[in-house]
């Protein structure tokens, strides 16, 4: 596996510092497989010069994927894919009256030619989000491969063939 304390391969931005309850588990799921990622409050409306900034670097410092969570408007996804050439990875967050619907499907309708790959409201999508960026690199890294694969047969094994 790769080591923790290497150099980050994946970003996870969120819109507000309330977002990492949530975003964490992406953090979480990367953790176990190795992958060293960049935590960042980088907010699409209130800091896009920061936004801007950090993607202006990102993949020079060795980002190669980014998982981007927002609630509301959650134009953070989009916006990343709009500056970067990047993978993005967007999970809508429950943070407004609409439960996450809003930012579900600013998320999700992204219009052609800026693809942002979509996952489900809340702490399941983060999950998801971390273990999508861990495949994307296995595409290129045999240890990471190596590692994704025995989490996938660790996961299965504890399925009960009964209740």
């Amino acid at each position: 596996m790769a080591d923790l304390a290497g150099a980050a391969r994946v970003a996870i931005l969120m819109g507000s510092a309330n977002d990492y309850e949530v975003m964490k588990r992406a953090e979480q799921a990367l953790g176990e497989l190795g992958v060293g990622c960049d935590v960042r409050v980088i907010s699409a409306h209130r800091t896009p010069e920061r936004l801007r900034s950090y993607l202006a670097t990102a993949e020079a410092e060795g980002i190669e994927v980014l998982i981007c969570g927002a609630g509301g408007a959650a134009h953070l996804a989009g916006a990343a894919a709009a500056l970067s050439p990047l993978p993005v990875l967007g999970v809508p967050l429950e943070s407004s009256p609409l439960k996450g619907w809003d930012a579900l499907l600013s998320t999700v309708q992204m219009p052609p030619g800026v693809p942002v790959a979509s996952f489900g409201v809340g702490a399941w999508g983060a999950r998801n989000a971390g273990l999508f960026a861990a495949q994307i690199l296995a595409g290129r890294d045999p240890e990471l491969r190596r590692a994704y694969e025995a989490f996938r047969t660790e996961q299965a094994a504890k399925v009960p063939e009964r209740p």
